[in-house]
């Protein structure tokens, strides 16, 4: 398994070549309370760093992009019910989507956890 963050505080937990992909503790705690997220279909092809969902909290609502070129495979439809997942467990059962990865080599260009710590400690 391979996790990796980008600058725009989504997060991609690659296993084979499916990623699934969600935003991070650090953005979600940013948002404050989600209430909405707007979700990309099923077989839909994005571009590494296009606009791939949307995630609305009483405080604004955001962009999350692709971290990685790819064909959607699948959505997380519980956040459709239960957007507050994505505060509750970020990292976790709050992902956005699942991609099949165009191109692995993409991963090389952003932060391991360790590199994606010190950036944000540097937003402080």
């Amino acid at each position: 398994m391979i996790l990796r963050y980008t600058r725009d505080h989504e997060w991609i937990r690659v296993e084979g070549n499916i990623g699934t992909v969600g935003i991070s503790d650090y953005a979600q705690q940013q948002l404050g309370d989600v209430v909405f997220v707007e979700l990309p279909e099923p077989d839909r092809e994005v571009r590494k760093g296009e606009q791939a969902a949307v995630v609305e909290s009483v405080k604004a609502a955001s962009e999350v992009y692709a971290p990685v070129s790819g064909r959607v495979i699948e959505a997380n439809d519980r956040l459709v019910g239960e957007p507050e997942l994505v505060n509750r467990d970020p990292e976790g059962e709050g992902w956005f989507f699942r991609l099949e990865l165009a191109d692995a080599g993409e991963l090389d260009g952003l932060m391991d956890a360790e590199a994606y710590r010190a950036y944000v400690e540097s937003l402080d």
